[in-house]
């Protein structure tokens, strides 16, 4: 008997889900010493299942109905993902782990609020955005309409945390978004400004509510979506008056929803993402 793998994804950003007692069992057959190798393994696109993310079910979390373990694709930690509540809140409410709609999660983020709506979306309190630079963490003070110069430009970012940090670039409509991802991203990830390194987003502003958004995800690269991303980007956006307080965000792999009511005077609001989450497929991993 292999070891079983379920995969699901929230607008193309793919996640193996292991349940604990499968992830012991590749561990008592040194198939892994831990989660982190555990990640490396099953994430990889040639040699494993293939994914953006990997998360482990905690039933034991404390302060909250259930939790998870969350890894990169190269085995590092995330604090948050948005796309990755989503796909686990819908995992764990259908295989019985937690049989209210609503409940809370304990992640590194600190606990997040998912509620699984009637028409089979799933919307997150995704808690405040951090805009002090000491706890993003951001290096200058100045967080907001940053010059960063990578390479042979000069970028003016937004760093804003949403549990992980995010620098975002808005930019010129004739624009190519995923060329600039693609290109710079790799170093803005890594710029002396992030000492935890960041998520870095280019995008769009198609209207007053509508953003369209590429996404260098840390520890991953160019990803088909970013849930927190588009949480952070719609906060960067209504901070400097480009859109309104309710969005939708289109990605590579489709559209969330993002509402948030604060603003740069008043911004201690929560942030709300509203999007899919479906199954791939289930497998054992031999």
């Amino acid at each position: 008997m292999g070891i079983k793998v379920t995969k699901m994804q929230g607008c193309g950003n793919d996640f193996v889900i292991l349940d604990y007692e499968e992830y012991k069992k590749g561990v008592d057959e040194e198939r892994w010493t831990n989660m982190s190798e555990a990640a490396k393994k099953l994430c990889d696109r040639n040699f494993g299942v293939g994914a953006d993310g990997f998360i482990i079910p905690n039933t034991n979390a404390e302060n909250a109905d259930i939790g998870w373990f969350f890894y990169n694709s190269d085995g590092t930690t995330a604090q948050m993902c948005g796309n990755g509540i989503r796909c686990f809140t819908k995992y764990i409410y259908d295989k019985g782990f937690i049989t209210k709609t609503e409940f809370t999660v304990n992640t590194l983020a600190g606990i997040i609020r998912p509620r699984l709506l009637e028409n089979g979306q799933i919307r997150v309190n995704m808690s405040k955005p951090i805009l002090d630079s000491a706890k993003i963490p951001f290096v200058p003070e100045n967080n907001l309409n940053y010059k960063l110069p990578i390479k042979d430009k000069i970028f003016i970012g937004n760093a804003i945390s949403m549990g992980n940090p995010h620098f975002v670039i808005f930019v010129d409509e004739n624009e190519d978004i995923l060329r600039l991802a693609k290109e710079y991203g790799p170093f803005l990830e890594k710029a002396f400004e992030f000492p935890e390194k960041t998520n870095v987003e280019f995008a769009k502003i198609i209207n007053e509510n509508k953003i369209e958004l590429r996404v260098w995800e840390r520890g991953c690269g160019i990803t088909q979506a970013c849930g927190t991303g588009a949480c952070a980007t719609t906060v960067a956006g209504i901070l400097n008056g480009l859109v309104e307080h309710s969005v939708d965000v289109k990605l590579l792999g489709g559209t969330v929803h993002i509402d948030w009511p604060g603003n740069k005077y008043d911004p201690n609001h929560d942030v709300y993402m509203t999007g899919p989450a479906e199954y791939i497929f289930y497998a054992e991993v031999v």
